[in-house]
């Protein structure tokens, strides 16, 4: 018997990081969550952490698994061809319009009539800030800025919202603990898409990132600083792991998944592996977050997968 589990306002945070296909495992940790009826009361999310969040209010668990296995070979979605002409690597127009509104819809509406509170980060070309836009601040616009808060530097366009031009919000704000603190949630769970002790290196790219950017000089100080940002938070995270304050799913082993993946096989693999480590850790969770563990709450073996539309067999 699934058991409805909401935490009370500003008692627990869940923080998804990105991670570009890497966020597969994230969509089954998510999945796993809502086998289990356990909603968390504040939810924010970077890039393709925002995008398995916002799958997580809308209340449709398969859509994110769905997505990125359907279409990831379709070069309306992923072209390195499209790239070199100047048109991007992923077709954003594709991904945000014609698959949310025609081929695998996007529940809008169930989204903005959720209770919980979504927060969405991006990155201001202006400032190299991190921008956090709140759901009922983007309403119907959401897509669009999901849109600017998935655009990677080099190789997709700005997007234009509110007076900023965005891009990724990975780029100033990879795993947005800070901002969760700030808004007062005293227990925080963390989605993370690296296993542990995984540390970012300085980017090859800065050079070109500085010359490509040239008109917005703090985006690329973000960008030469981010992996100093990161493995300063990847260095708090496991502080506060350590004293019980927060609580932390990643990878329990390399993902077989990486960034730009197009191996439906490995997908599957990794959204697997994130039900199955979430599954396997389950009951620690509840009790970090002060919540009974009944009996049955937890069905044993790996998700039950729905078939979505346009969707085939493996």
């Amino acid at each position: 018997m699934k058991v409805e589990t909401r935490l009370g306002p500003e008692s627990a945070g869940l923080i998804l990081e990105g991670g570009g296909m890497r966020g597969i495992y994230t969509a089954g940790v998510l999945r796993c969550f809502m086998d289990h009826g356990l909603w968390f009361p504040y939810v924010i999310g970077v890039s393709m952490g925002a995008c398995n969040g916002a799958n997580y209010l809308a209340r449709q668990p398969e859509r994110n698994r769905i997505v990125n296995t359907r279409f990831v070979n379709d070069p309306r979605f992923l072209s390195y061809r499209r790239l070199l002409t100047g048109g991007g690597l992923f077709g954003m127009d594709f991904i945000f319009h014609d698959i949310p509104f025609q081929l695998v819809p996007f529940d809008l509406d169930a989204f903005l009539a959720a209770d919980e509170k979504f927060w969405l980060a991006a990155a201001d070309c202006e400032s190299g800030e991190a921008v956090y836009y709140e759901k009922n601040e983007m309403g119907l616009e959401f897509l669009t800025v999901l849109r600017a808060g998935c655009s990677l530097p080099l190789v997709q366009k700005y997007v234009e919202f509110g007076g900023r031009k965005l891009l990724d919000g990975g780029l100033a704000d990879s795993v947005p603990l800070g901002k969760s603190l700030a808004d007062g949630n005293r227990k925080n769970v963390l989605v993370l898409t690296q296993p542990r002790g995984y540390r970012k290196k300085r980017s090859s790219a800065v050079r070109l990132v500085r010359w490509r950017y040239r008109r917005f000089p703090r985006l690329a100080d973000a960008f030469a600083r981010r992996h100093i940002q990161y493995n300063e938070t990847m260095d708090r995270i496991d502080l506060l792991e350590a004293s019980g304050e927060v609580f932390v799913v990643r990878p329990s082993e390399p993902l077989p998944a990486g960034r730009t993946e197009r191996n439906k096989d490995r997908l599957y693999l990794a959204y697997d592996q994130g039900y199955t480590d979430m599954k396997t850790r389950f009951a620690a969770l509840l009790e970090y977050l002060g919540l009974p563990n009944e009996s049955g709450r937890m069905d044993p073996g790996r998700p039950k997968r729905e078939r979505g539309p346009l969707e085939t067999d493996r």
